[in-house]
C-alpha cells in the first residue's frame, strides 16, 4: 500500500467485503451530510458488544479509511486471536467517512501523497500535502461542532449510532502532519500502553512525549493521555472547555470509552526526546512570533484578494481563511504564555515546569502548520480566480509557502511514514484498545 484510499475506494472495499462475507458483514446508511452525501457504516460480526470505529473525522487526515477497512477484514476473516476480534463476541462497526463533504474538498490528497518509497526515506512532500488538504472551521468539524453549539447532521448521525449501539469502545482515527504517535482517552485503559508502545517501536514510528492536543491531560505513560475530570477546565487546551459535549464523550454515558488514535504522516525523532529543553522560554517566544508573523503575511495577501474571492457563505475554503484571520493565530500564540512563564521560572532539570524537547517539538508543529494551512487554501482560491490580480498574488504567496515548507522539513528533520506503516500501527492500537476495554467491561 503506497497511497491513501479515497472515500470511493473505501466504499468499494466495504461493498466487496459484504459480497465476500454476506453472513458476517452488513453495510447501511446511517446519515446524510449537509451536501447530501451518504454517511455509511460497515458492521462486521454479530457479537453482543460493539466497537465503533470512526474514520474520516477530519478530511486532511487520510489514513483512517484504510485502517477501518483493514480492521473489518481482520474480523471478517474470523481472527480469534483475542476475544476482541472474535465476531461471535464483538461486533465491529466502522463509519467509513464521517465528513464526506470535507473529503470532497480535499480531493487530490490521495494522489498528492502517493508513490512513497517502501523504505520511507523518500516520498511525498509537505508542499504536495498542504496544496491539496482541506480542514474545515471548528464549527463544521463533526466531532467538535457540538462544542461550538452547532448541530451538524454528521454529528447527529454519530450520536444516534452511539445511542443505538452503546459501544464499550469508540475509536476515532486521526493523523497529525508531523511528530509522533499518541493516544487520547476519555477514561484510562491500563492495558493499552505496552502494546501501543511496542507496535510503534517495531514499525519505527516515534511515540510523541507530550502533545499540543492534550498538553494538560493526565499522562500515565509515554504517548497515552487521559481526559481530566470535567471540573478541571484549567487543564484543557484553549477552546475545549466544553469538550464533554463532543462525540468523543458520548460513550461515557453507557460506560464506554473513546480512544483518539493519532499517527504521523511525517515523523521526527524530536517527538520522543523527553530531555528537558535548556531554553524553552525563548523557543516558545520564537514559536509565538512564527505563527503570528506567518498568519499576518497570509492575511495581508487575503486582504488584497478579498474583492474577487467567492463570498465566505458560498466557499468553505474562504470561511476557513476568514476564521483563521479573525484571531486564531493570536489565540494559538497566546495559549503558550502560561507555559513560557512556567518555563522561565523553572529552576532545574527535575522541576516539573521544565518543558521537554518533545513538548516543544509538538508546539513547533502547530506554529508552522497554521500559516501553511491558510496559505494552501488561499493558493487554491487564487488558482481558481480569473481576476487579473490573482496570478501576481499567487506568485508572491507561492514563494512564501515553498520556503515555509522547506524550513519545516529541515527544522524538524522530517521523514515520511509509509502509508502501510501508518495503517498497521493504527489498526494494532485500535485492537489493543479493544482488548483492554473488553477486560474492563466483561
Amino acid at each position: 500500500m503506497d497511497r491513501y484510499p479515497t472515500v470511493a475506494d473505501v466504499a468499494e472495499s466495504a461493498r466487496r467485503l459484504v459480497s465476500r462475507f454476506p453472513g458476517t458483514c452488513r453495510l447501511r446508511r446511517i446519515g446524510t451530510s449537509r451536501a447530501g452525501r451518504p454517511i455509511s457504516m460497515l458492521s462486521v460480526g454479530h457479537g453482543p458488544r460493539h466497537v465503533l470505529v470512526v474514520a474520516g473525522p477530519h478530511p486532511d487526515e487520510p489514513a483512517g479509511g484504510a485502517t477501518g477497512i483493514a480492521l473489518a477484514q481482520r474480523v471478517a476473516r474470523g481472527d480469534r486471536l483475542s476475544a476482541a476480534t472474535d465476531p461471535s463476541l464483538v461486533t465491529w462497526d466502522v463509519v467509513l467517512c464521517l465528513d464526506p463533504d470535507g473529503a470532497a474538498l480535499s480531493e487530490g490528497l490521495a494522489e498528492a501523497t502517493a508513490g512513497a518509497a517502501p523504505d520511507g526515506r523518500s516520498g511525498p512532500t509537505l508542499e504536495s500535502y498542504y496544496r491539496t488538504a482541506f480542514r474545515p472551521v471548528a464549527a463544521e468539524q463533526p466531532e467538535w461542532a457540538p462544542i461550538e453549539s452547532r448541530q451538524l447532521p454528521e454529528s447527529q448521525a454519530l450520536f444516534r449510532v452511539i445511542d443505538e449501539l452503546r459501544p464499550f469502545l469508540q475509536c476515532s482515527l486521526h493523523n497529525v502532519e508531523a511528530g509522533g504517535t499518541w493516544v487520547q482517552l476519555t477514561r484510562a485503559l491500563p492495558g493499552l500502553a505496552a502494546p501501543f508502545q511496542a507496535s510503534a517501536a517495531e514499525i519505527g514510528i516515534p511515540v510523541q512525549h507530550g502533545t499540543f492536543d492534550a498538553l494538560y491531560w493526565e499522562n500515565p505513560s509515554p504517548g497515552v493521555h487521559v481526559l481530566p475530570p470535567p471540573d478541571s477546565t484549567d487543564r484543557l487546551a484553549a477552546g475545549s472547555a466544553e469538550i464533554g459535549l463532543s462525540t468523543w464523550c458520548a460513550p461515557l454515558r453507557y460506560g464506554g470509552v473513546t480512544a483518539i488514535v493519532e499517527v504521523p504522516l511525517w515523523a521526527t525523532d524530536m517527538a520522543d526526546d523527553p530531555s528537558p529543553h535548556p531554553d524553552a522560554a525563548r523557543v516558545l517566544s520564537d514559536l509565538a512570533g512564527l505563527v503570528r508573523d506567518g498568519g499576518r503575511q497570509v492575511t495581508a495577501l487575503l486582504d488584497k484578494a478579498r474583492g474577487f474571492l467567492p463570498p465566505a457563505r458560498d466557499s468553505p475554503r474562504r470561511r476557513v481563511l476568514e476564521w483563521m484571520a479573525d484571531g486564531l493565530y493570536d489565540l494559538v500564540a497566546e495559549s503558550w504564555t502560561p507555559l513560557a512563564r512556567q518555563a522561565a521560572e523553572a529552576s532545574g532539570d527535575g522541576d516539573p515546569r521544565r518543558l521537554s524537547t518533545a513538548q516543544l517539538c509538538a508546539l513547533d508543529v502547530v506554529a508552522r502548520r497554521q500559516p501553511l494551512r491558510a496559505a494552501g487554501l488561499l493558493l487554491r482560491l487564487l488558482e481558481q480566480s480569473d481576476d487579473a490580480a490573482a496570478p501576481g498574488l499567487h506568485r508572491e504567496l507561492d514563494e512564501l509557502f515553498t520556503a515555509w515548507c522547506t524550513d519545516f522539513e529541515r527544522a524538524l528533520g522530517l521523514r515520511w511514514v509509509p502509508v502501510s506503516s501508518q495503517v498497521e500501527h493504527q489498526a494494532r492500537t485500535v485492537v489493543a484498545a479493544a482488548e483492554s476495554a473488553l477486560r474492563i467491561v466483561r
